[in-house]
């Protein structure tokens, strides 16, 4: 078979079932209850469940929850290896998402089609299989990956999260393996190297769309982070 990529919404009444190709579901909107292997439980977006060929299954969603499907005669390794069947995507895959609804809601387009399940297979082939985060931490984490530009503080992303700050900085550390500031950090400074990869913006714009008002304070950062200044990193 050929892959395919589709968006679906599924029926609150389950209907076990399975079939001989691999298939991801990815919620965009609302959630999937779904029992597979040895998970059963709710996936959100965000997240991404794999049932592998011949898995017998079962989906329940409420009508207006939407997800992205896609059937898949292979998976890239780092799928087919992964002892988990429920993992958190990265920030990447899911803006990709966002344009895959839009273009298979609009138009019919083959070859744009093709296009598009080749690059979602790269990209999954970039996930690295982080377990299921804790939804309060997945709100907090879209929160700030939409928000780099913006001053980031804990206090502000533990209400996001309806934590206090210290619940807060604890739950995210055992989520991500990383404390708040430094998962900022890093985001921040993973952006800042793509734009001065891709773009021709000058650095004190870059400067200023990944949270620093002032050139020399990213510069530092920067320097710190890869060795390289951004001057020298964008020659």
């Amino acid at each position: 078979m050929q892959g395919n990529l589709s968006i679906r919404s599924y029926s609150t009444k389950p209907v076990s079932h399975s079939h001989d190709y691999h298939q991801l579901v990815l919620p965009l909107k609302g959630v999937i209850a779904i029992s597979v292997g040895d998970f059963q439980g709710k996936v959100a977006p965000g997240e991404c469940v794999v049932v592998k060929a011949s898995q017998t299954h079962l989906f329940t969603a409420m009508p207006e929850a939407r997800f992205v499907v896609a059937d898949m005669p292979t998976l890239p390794d780092n799928l087919a290896t992964a002892e988990r069947c429920v993992f958190a995507i990265n920030q990447s895959l899911w803006a990709f998402l966002q344009f895959v609804a839009k273009q298979l809601e609009q138009a019919v387009n083959r070859e744009l089609e093709l296009a598009m399940f080749n690059t979602f297979n790269l990209l999954l082939a970039e996930q690295i299989m982080q377990p299921k985060v804790d939804s309060r931490i997945s709100e907090a984490l879209l929160y700030i990956d939409s928000h780099l530009s913006t001053p980031l503080h804990i206090k502000h992303l533990a209400s996001i999260a309806c934590l206090s700050p210290t619940q807060f900085k604890l739950l995210f550390k055992q989520q991500t393996g990383l404390t708040v500031m430094n998962y900022v950090t890093k985001q921040r400074m993973e952006k800042a190297q793509a734009l001065l990869s891709h773009t021709d913006y000058p650095l004190q714009r870059i400067s200023e769309l990944v949270g620093f008002n002032e050139l020399s304070s990213f510069s530092r950062s920067f320097s710190k982070y890869f060795g390289l200044s951004p001057s020298k990193f964008k020659k």
